[in-house]
């Protein structure tokens, strides 16, 4: 069995994903035991080292994107990071009325300090949607996304929280290979 916090997993019934049957609620590793708060201090601690990538870099490199196909700058990455965090903490835990313009998330520029402070912001946030969680519990607030409902992040509350740290995480790799591009490239000779 695997917990979150409540007990969360037991012997559930099959649900449908991506075509393929899953045992509803079952995980990768079913050792894992895991709590809400632990899953909110690694949010904290990816969204917190991405937060010093944009402010390091300051307002010019932060807001470049790498002379790569369909890339982002870092400060994009993590403003759409943040966005991650408002609707699934918010939106689908919390069940919070979240309006989400996620393509204007990878558009977004701006001063680095703002977004440090909204970064601050949305955490806070994310901390008190988070301990609203029934990790068991069926997600809120999705009713217009019906047709998502069987994908693996739909599953519960704690497959959302999960889903935040998954994105964060994918993200915080992202935004240090960017880094090291930007300062490459503008690096003299």
């Amino acid at each position: 069995m695997l917990h979150y916090g409540k007990s969360l997993l037991t012997e559930s019934p099959k649900t449908p994903y991506r075509g393929r049957s899953v045992t509803a609620g079952v995980g990768h590793d079913v050792l894992v035991d895991i709590s809400v708060d632990a899953v909110v201090s690694y949010v904290d601690r990816a969204v917190d080292q991405m937060t010093e990538i944009v402010t390091g870099l300051g307002d010019d490199l932060a807001n470049r994107k790498p002379a790569l196909p369909g890339a982002n700058s870092p400060y994009a990455i993590l403003r759409h990071c943040l966005g991650v965090m408002e609707f699934w903490g918010g939106g689908v835990v919390a069940g919070r009325e979240v309006i989400r313009d996620r393509p204007a998330e990878f558009r977004a520029h701006g001063p680095a300090a703002d977004l440090a402070a909204a970064a601050r912001k949305a955490l806070d946030q994310f901390r008190a949607d988070a301990a609203t969680a029934d990790f068991a519990g069926p997600v809120r607030g999705v009713a217009e996304r019906k047709k998502d409902l069987f994908e693996l992040e739909f599953t519960s509350q704690g497959h959302a929280l999960l889903h935040v740290l998954e994105e964060v995480t994918q993200h915080l790799g992202q935004m240090e290979l960017t880094r090291d591009v930007l300062r490459a490239a503008a690096a003299p000779g």
